[in-house]
């Protein structure tokens, strides 16, 4: 192999491995609009430390009614939809940590398997979540809200409900972290996602959807 041959193919490595390396932060740029809307919010509407924080992709950041559906607790919507929880852990001393919540419900998960990711691949970020959070706020619970059955995701329901299945042990095993199943009360008699519970998208709830939701979460708000 002559010289220039070798140097192509050293080039193209580099350039390979550059931008794989570039690549999380590339795609985390997408966000970096709405996270500096919430940081100019926290500017001129602080939100009380100690509150419970809901963090996660468009199931949260779409859930319009959340202070209504628990009037009785101060509550921080910080969803930012499409998101993985790569990128929750990437903006977390942003969004999470700066609060000081003494709860944090998180969904993620959702959006990490439409990429792709496998249930041990989202189980290893949650623990990572966890890990990060534990080293500033070792008070702070965390709730994890089950990756949801929905019909544009049907094909996703088993790797999903494998993900839920290793959340919930790891959860059961540690003080401060708790597993929310809103996985089975979304699911109709035939063990299918309900139909009535989600917009025309097949992937974002509906009010009935919340509702569900509500019933679920509201006592580990109690806690």
């Amino acid at each position: 192999m002559n010289r220039s041959a070798t140097f192509r193919i050293a080039l193209v490595y580099l350039l390979g491995v550059a931008f794989a390396a570039a690549s999380p932060a590339s795609a985390q740029n997408q966000w970096e609009e709405a996270i500096r809307a919430f940081e100019r919010m926290d500017e001129t509407d602080p939100p009380p430390e100690g509150a419970v924080l809901f963090a996660g992709s468009s199931s949260i950041r779409m859930w319009s009614t959340l202070a209504e559906d628990f009037p009785d607790e101060p509550v921080i919507n910080r969803g930012f939809g499409g998101s993985q929880t790569s990128d929750l852990i990437h903006f977390a001393g942003r969004i999470v940590t700066p609060y000081g919540p003494r709860l944090i419900l998180v969904y993620e998960g959702d959006n990490d398997m439409a990429a792709g990711k496998t249930a041990e691949q989202v189980f290893t970020d949650y623990r990572r979540f966890v890990s990060l959070v534990r080293n500033q706020l070792p008070d702070t619970r965390i709730a994890f809200i089950a990756i949801k059955p929905s019909l544009a995701r049907r094909s996703l329901m088993d790797e999903m409900r494998k993900a839920n299945e290793l959340v919930e042990a790891y959860a059961a095993a540690r003080d401060h972290l708790d597993y929310i199943d809103v996985f089975t009360p979304m699911l109709g008699e035939d063990g299918e996602p309900s139909p009535h519970i989600f917009l025309e998208d097949g992937l974002h709830m509906n009010a009935a959807g919340y509702a569900i939701w509500t019933q679920a979460i509201r006592p580990y708000l109690a806690e």
